[in-house]
C-alpha cells in the first residue's frame, strides 16, 4: 500500500489500570511502523549504487533464512533500479515479520524516514517461494511517486501493479509470458462497471489497483506510438522521480502528469487523466491485445510477432524497441548480450553484510 495519512497508535486513558501497562507496551512494536530494536532481530544492510537499504529481520514469531530474505530484498531492488534507472530513495529501512507458514504476506509502504516498508514472511518460505514474490518489489515502487490526495490513490496502485511485472521481466526475475498471461487474465478487473463513475470517484478494489495499472497501460501504449516508440511510461516516471517525486512529497495530481508528459515529449498523462477523472471510460481490451500480438491460449498466452504493435509490446517488455519494422525478431525473448549490457549499466543491489545480531 501507498503512504497512509495516519500512523495508529493508543489512546491514553487516565483510569487504566497500571498492571495492564507492560501488556499494552509489549504491543507497540505491532501497532507503531516504527523499526523498533529486539533482542531477537537481525540487522543487515544492502547498498543500491549510493542508496542504502538497512534490513530488519524480526524472528520473534519464527525464524528466516537470512540468505533467502537478503537475496529476496537484493531481487526486488534490482528489479525497480531496471525500470528507474536508479533507486527511488537515498535510505530505506525495511523491517521483515516472521510468521510461522509460508509465503509474503501484506505489505507496507510509508515515506517517514526517508522511506519505511513493514512486510511479512512466513519461516517456511523457500528459495523459490522468495523467487516468485511480486509483493516486496510493488512496495519498494511505491517509493518512486509523490504522495498525492486520497482520492488518487488509484495512481498510486496502479503504478505499483503494472510496473512490478515489467520491472522483474528487465531484472531477469519474470518472464514476457507469465506478464502478458497475468495481464489478460486480470486487466479486465480494472474496467468500470454499471453504475460506476470516473476513476476519482470509485473507489472498489478492481478500479483502484486494476482500473489504477489499465490507466498506466494504455498511458504506455499510447505515448510508445506517439514517440514512434522511443519513449514509453517509464521515461514519464523517471522525470517525475528526477523532479524530486517520491513518497516523501505531497504533491497535486496535475503536476506529477505535467511533469512526466514533458519528459515523455508528449501529452498523453494529463489529456487520458482528463478523460477518466469524471467518468467511466471503457478499453477495448482484446483489440488491444490483438494489436500487440498477445493471444490467449488457455491459461497462457501465444505471442504474434506479425502483429501492427509487436515491436511496441517489444518495448514495454524491455524498455526499447525490438526493431524498427516490428518483426523478424524472437517473440518477447532477450537476448544473452543484451540482458548482459543492460544488467551492466545500472546499479546493483550489493549485500554489505551482517551488521548486528542479537542472541
Amino acid at each position: 500500500m501507498g503512504q497512509m495519512e495516519s500512523i495508529p497508535g493508543i489512546r491514553k486513558h487516565a483510569s487504566l489500570p497500571v498492571l495492564l501497562l507492560p501488556f499494552f507496551l509489549s504491543l507497540l512494536p505491532l501497532l507503531l511502523p516504527c523499526p523498533f530494536a529486539r533482542a531477537d532481530d537481525m540487522k543487515s544492510t544492502i547498498m543500491v549504487g549510493s542508496s542504502r537499504i538497512d534490513v530488519t529481520l524480526d524472528t520473534s514469531e519464527a525464524p528466516l533464512a537470512q540468505p533467502d530474505v537478503m537475496r529476496w530484498v537484493q531481487n526486488a531492488a534490482d528489479s525497480v533500479v531496471a525500470y528507474y534507472g536508479r533507486f527511488p530513495v537515498p535510505h530505506l529501512t525495511l523491517r521483515v515479520i516472521s510468521f510461522d507458514g509460508s509465503g509474503v504476506g501484506r505489505g507496507t509502504t510509508w515515506g517517514r524516514g526517508g522511506g519505511l516498508i513493514r512486510i511479512s514472511a512466513g519461516s517456511k518460505t523457500s528459495a523459490a517461494e522468495f523467487a516468485d514474490d511480486w509483493m516486496l518489489t510493488h512496495e519498494m515502487i511505491h517509493l518512486a511517486f509523490p504522495s498525492v490526495a486520497d482520492e488518487h490513490h488509484w495512481i498510486e496502485e496502479g503504478i505499483s501493479v503494472y510496473v512490478e511485472p515489467i520491472a522483474r521481466i528487465r531484472a531477469g526475475h519474470w518472464t514476457a509470458m507469465k506478464m502478458w498471461s497475468d495481464l489478460v487474465r486480470d486487466m479486465p478487473k480494472g474496467l468500470p462497471k454499471e453504475g460506476e463513475s470516473g476513476m476519482d470517484h470509485t473507489h472498489t478494489w478492481g478500479r483502484t489497483y486494476w482500473g489504477g495499472a489499465l490507466f498506466c497501460f494504455v498511458a504506455d501504449v499510447r505515448i510508445r506510438k506517439q514517440t514512434n516508440n522511443a519513449k514509453g511510461l517509464e521515461d514519464a516516471l523517471r522525470g517525475i522521480l528526477e523532479a524530486g517525486g517520491t513518497i516523501n512529497e505531497d504533491w497535486d495530481l496535475e503536476k506529477a502528469f505535467k511533469i512526466g508528459d514533458q519528459a515523455a515529449g508528449v501529452d498523453v498523462l494529463e489529456k487520458l487523466y482528463m478523460d477518466w477523472k469524471d467518468k467511466p471510460v471503457m478499453v477495448d481490451l482484446p483489440a488491444m491485445w490483438k494489436g500487440l500480438g498477445v493471444e490467449a491460449d488457455g491459461a497462457t498466452v501465444r505471442f504474434l510477432n506479425d502483429a501492427p504493435m509487436a515491436a511496441i509490446r517489444r518495448a514495454m517488455e524491455m524498455g526499447q524497441p525490438s526493431s524498427k519494422g516490428g518483426s523478424g525478431v524472437a517473440p518477447s525473448k532477450k537476448g544473452s548480450a543484451e540482458k548482459n549490457a543492460a544488467a551492466a549499466s545500472r546499479p546493483l543491489a550489493v549485500f554489505a553484510g551482517r551488521t548486528a545480531r542479537s542472541n
